[in-house]
């Protein structure tokens, strides 16, 4: 597949003028309702299929089917990094007004980081193309992995990402709006925001490692590899606010998730033995999801909408207005009198030990 220069351009326009409007819709923030999210789930729905449109009338059926394969492959997968950011966001109790904008940071950074692991994957298949046997037991060993711990969910409390963030960068625990950082008192602080960033960050590069080896099982083209990642990825916030109150519903979608991998591992381990077609593979992939999914529902019927809830990782509340008023800028220091200083290396000195002792908690 001969993609020119044109192409990518375009597509990177795209996924920017989408943002751009995304960011212009969700400028100021607010409680994302049932009704948003669903149009919104559409709309990005809409537009990854429309593009897979495109690709099947210029390049053919074919690689218009790889793309609506990895598109599937991507989406489903999604579905548990959206379990995950729910256990984040209820264990920091962050408030839904300002979710948005930490998944819209978010999904920024995992263009970017989805960016460079496909294309290090495709350089590492395109000279060694005994790493697609590598990807497919990676991805067997996954989804069976997967079904054992199916009933097991990691807390962000047994992170150690969040466990050296704490270590070394003062926060603060409240929120003050939806800043990752503020000035108290001449010292930068990090508020709890920019911690669930890092942590939904750190979620995606994991998932990242299971979800870019199942694509590079239906396609090797890197065009449809990263256009199938990045409109997966655009619809991710739609389909937080829209799925997180219903997680507790999806009782088969991992077994399916994991029934995923491990049939795309085997199609690439055939890959030299026997040929699977791409609308043999497509047509496994829905079925499965479709029946997990139907069969989750039906085991869970008459079940309404619930707030998912997580142990604490913190006492983190809202920053009163009196607080808020008392902040400071913070790229820019005021001029501060000896008095000032001297108080704030005591504050300093202060949290420095206050974080000794949360520290030597933790540990």
């Amino acid at each position: 597949m001969d993609v020119p220069l044109y192409a990518w351009l375009a597509v990177f326009g795209i996924i920017a003028v989408m943002l751009a409007v995304d960011l212009f819709a969700h400028r100021k923030a607010h409680v994302i309702g049932v009704r948003e999210a669903a149009i919104w789930s559409v709309i990005w729905v809409l537009i990854g299929i429309s593009f897979g449109v495109v690709i099947w009338v210029t390049a053919g059926a074919e690689f218009g089917q790889q793309y609506y394969a990895g598109y599937l492959i991507e989406k489903s997968l999604a579905v548990d990094n959206v379990f995950v950011w729910a256990i984040i966001f209820a264990a920091f109790a962050v408030p839904r007004q300002y979710q948005h904008r930490v998944l819209f940071l978010g999904v920024l950074g995992a263009l970017v980081l989805r960016g460079i692991f496909i294309a290090a994957g495709a350089v590492l298949i395109e000279n060694f193309s005994w790493i697609l046997y590598v990807f497919a037991a990676f991805l067997i060993f996954t989804g069976y992995r997967m079904i054992r711990t199916r009933n097991e969910h990691a807390h962000p409390e047994k992170s150690q990402v969040l466990r050296l963030f704490r270590r070394f960068i003062p926060m603060t625990e409240t929120f003050h709006g939806q800043r990752l950082l503020v000035r108290k008192n001449g010292i930068l602080l990090a508020t709890p925001l920019l911690a669930v960033l890092v942590l939904v960050e750190v979620t995606d590069v994991v998932f990242a490692v299971d979800s870019i080896p199942a694509i590079f099982a239906v396609t090797s083209e890197p065009f449809i590899v990263f256009t199938a990642n990045a409109f997966a990825i655009l619809g991710l916030r739609a389909m937080y606010f829209l799925l997180a109150d219903l997680m507790h519903r999806f009782v088969y979608l991992k077994i399916g998730l994991s029934l995923v991998l491990i049939w795309v591992g085997v199609k690439m381990l055939l890959l030299d033995v026997f040929y699977i077609p791409t609308t043999v593979s497509l047509s496994v992939i829905a079925l499965i999801i479709a029946v997990s999914v139907m069969l989750s529902l039906r085991a869970t019927r008459g079940q309404g909408r619930r707030e998912f809830e997580a142990a604490p990782v913190g006492s983190f509340r809202e920053a009163t207005p009196e607080e808020l008023a008392q902040m400071e800028p913070v790229w820019r220091r005021s001029a501060r009198t000896p008095e000032q200083k001297a108080q704030n290396a005591e504050q300093k000195a202060e949290q420095k030990a206050e974080q000794k002792k949360v520290n030597e908690t933790l540990r």
